[in-house]
């Protein structure tokens, strides 16, 4: 007890500045945010530890699907079906956009994205030594990558069919790379202007719809008199209304299951995108392994200390 309060006093003393000190430390392990992490002063990084806090997406979502089969999070039982292995402690978020929301308030979060949809409120990390970009996921080195698909159903509309076209000329396709993704066909031929009318709904993933949103706004810069709405939900959702013929085109951010094309959907690859593991920006942490991931989402490592060891 004497040796707290001498502690105090010496701290009182340095802060008043008769040394010429601009404080007092409480020692290397100290916190200044209270969440359990520890704090780089030279450069404004804080160290995660404690418990992970572990974010996940919905059961639909794309991104999700696409994230467990990659990491090997979705394994096997002895009966042969797949069964995703996510830690039952994972806090569930919605959309793309609370996913960052989140981990850019949690100094001990982790999560993923699509990569298309990076921006400055997360980190990126690296994986198996790879930076998540578009340049890498093109080459192959980031291996963390899925395809964004289209699907349509039973008696597509001449607009619909224009619109697709357009996606996947050149002009569309410059879009999808101008907006972070990877585009699929660097060899296509240039959109020509159709003057179609009508309107377009669009549905599904929200890895997707903010591309989409990009497409359908250049698409009707060139053909005024067609109306596009986007609805933005997950990947089972959008291929589920695409199949009952409630929109026109349905979005998935990965592969469509058998199920969906046994039903009659007709996919079609619009681009490739990486999915981004994330962390708070201002983490030290930069990297980690594929296997570290897989360790972290399946609860088999609860603490940073755990993961990082």
């Amino acid at each position: 007890m004497k040796k707290k309060v001498i502690g105090v006093l010496m701290c009182a003393l340095l802060a008043v500045g008769v040394l010429g000190f601009a404080g007092c430390a409480g020692g290397n392990g100290g916190s200044g945010s209270g969440t359990g992490a520890g704090s780089d002063a030279s450069s404004g990084a804080t160290s995660p530890s404690g418990q992970i806090s572990v974010y996940s997406r919905e059961d639909g979502s794309g991104t999700r699907g696409a994230f467990i089969e990659l990491f090997g999070i979705e394994e096997k039982d002895a009966s042969g079906e797949k069964v995703d292995m996510t830690t039952m402690s994972a806090s569930i978020t919605n959309s793309t956009s609370v996913m960052m929301t989140s981990v850019s308030g949690d100094e001990n979060g982790i999560g993923y994205i699509s990569l298309g949809s990076m921006n400055d409120t997360v980190k990126a990390l690296k994986i198996d030594g790879a930076e998540a970009t578009a340049e890498n996921v093109k080459s192959g080195d980031y291996k963390i990558a899925r395809p964004f698909n289209i699907a349509t159903g039973d008696n597509v509309s001449e607009v619909t069919q224009d619109f697709i076209a357009y996606i996947m000329s050149a002009d569309g396709q410059k879009v999808i790379e101008d907006n972070g993704y990877i585009a699929v066909d660097d060899a296509a031929a240039a959109y020509t202007a159709s003057s179609k009318s009508g309107k377009i709904v669009i549905a599904g993933s929200s890895s997707i719809s903010p591309v989409m949103e990009k497409l359908a706004e250049a698409y009707k810069g060139l053909n005024p008199e067609v109306t596009i709405e986007v609805q933005t939900s997950d990947s089972t959702t959008g291929m589920n209304m695409a199949s009952e013929g409630t929109c026109d085109i349905g979005m998935a951010s990965r592969e469509l299951k058998d199920s969906e094309t046994s039903g009659g959907l007709v996919p079609t690859v619009i681009a490739q995108d990486g999915i981004a593991v994330i962390v708070n920006k201002n983490a030290s942490i930069d990297e980690l392994s594929s296997e570290q991931v897989k360790a972290i989402y399946t609860g088999e490592a609860v603490t940073w200390e755990d993961a990082l060891a």
